[in-house]
């Protein structure tokens, strides 16, 4: 039977939790789908974690719910760890197991009947480009080694919903673009993502919707696009010219639209601009006309870090 990516696989309601006087997470509304990566974003102390240790079935909210699959987190937590695998931040190892031994003790508590556990565990390391790891001590791995081991871990159980606390926070570069692979090819077999990172630039490029989170409000979540257009109300256009500033700068004041100078640095004018595509085709239109030479004539896309700076302060 096909998997219906329209309804949503995990929804929260008002999803609160309080330790005395302190608010962690308040009120929040979360929805996410099948085949959806969601970025979460958020300073220290935002209450990220609290909302994945909920998630998990790890952590009781003081009030409201949220359900995941059809499940009430706060009702049977073992059906909810069977749907659910998560990955924090710090997770534990058993440093004198070998690789392949540390999973198929997880396999083992996850009922993976032993006849099934290798081929299972060698699948899982190889999505999390680990395989070559499997016979390593676990206590000789990196941290960043130890990171790709754990994603393996989490996948054992074939969860629906994959919740990853910081999961780029320890590994190289290249690695990162595995994980951003690693993260699409989950989604795209119909799984529900959800990922954490302080390292902005990683979550727009993969995650389909994002929720920025302070001081446990979510202050916005939508999908990508729409989150980078809230924090810029007008375009950031940058023009390189060869020659004569000056007189590209005397050109566009009489541009169509509203063109207001921001910066000039080598050649590179930057204007904030209100214009339509008609527009812009127009302003760059009369450089030419004027015999500019125009190097290059573009919009610059906010991005999350523009966002997070914005709706955080």
């Amino acid at each position: 039977m096909p998997v219906d990516l329209s309804k949503p696989i995990l929804k929260t309601e008002a999803l609160t939790k309080t330790y005395g006087t302190q608010t962690a997470l308040d009120h929040l509304d979360l929805t996410v789908h099948r085949g959806e990566v969601f970025g979460y974003i958020g300073p220290n102390g935002a209450g990220k974690t609290t909302t994945f240790r909920i998630l998990a079935g790890l952590l009781d909210p003081t009030s409201g719910r949220a359900v995941i699959d059809g499940k009430d987190v706060t009702g049977d937590k073992d059906a909810i760890k069977q749907v659910v695998g998560y990955l924090p931040d710090n997770f534990g190892v058993y440093p004198t197991l070998r690789v392949w031994e540390y999973l198929d003790f997880f396999a083992a508590a996850y009922r993976v009947p032993k006849k099934e556990r290798k081929e299972r565990i060698d699948r899982c390391l190889t999505i999390a480009n680990a395989m070559e790891f499997r016979d390593k001590l676990m206590g000789a791995l990196s941290r960043g080694m130890k990171q790709r081991v754990g994603i393996a871990k989490t996948l054992l159980h074939d969860p629906q919903v994959i919740i990853l606390d910081e999961p780029a926070a320890t590994i190289d570069p290249r690695a990162r673009v595995q994980m951003r692979q690693l993260l699409r090819g989950l989604a795209d077999l119909g799984k529900a993502v959800l990922v954490s990172s302080h390292i902005l630039p990683e979550l727009a490029d993969v995650c389909d919707t994002v929720g920025i989170l302070s001081s446990g409000k979510l202050v916005v979540a939508a999908p990508v696009k729409e989150v980078l257009r809230t924090v810029r109300q007008r375009r950031l256009m940058e023009i390189h010219v060869l020659g004569d500033k000056q007189k590209a700068a005397d050109v566009l004041k009489q541009a169509p639209g509203e063109w207001t100078p921001v910066a000039s640095d080598n050649g590179v004018l930057r204007y904030e601009v209100q214009a339509d595509e008609t527009q812009l085709a127009n302003a760059l239109l009369s450089l030419l006309k004027a015999r500019i030479p125009v190097v290059n004539y573009a919009e610059v896309p906010a991005d999350l870090e523009d966002v997070f700076m914005s709706l955080t302060k």
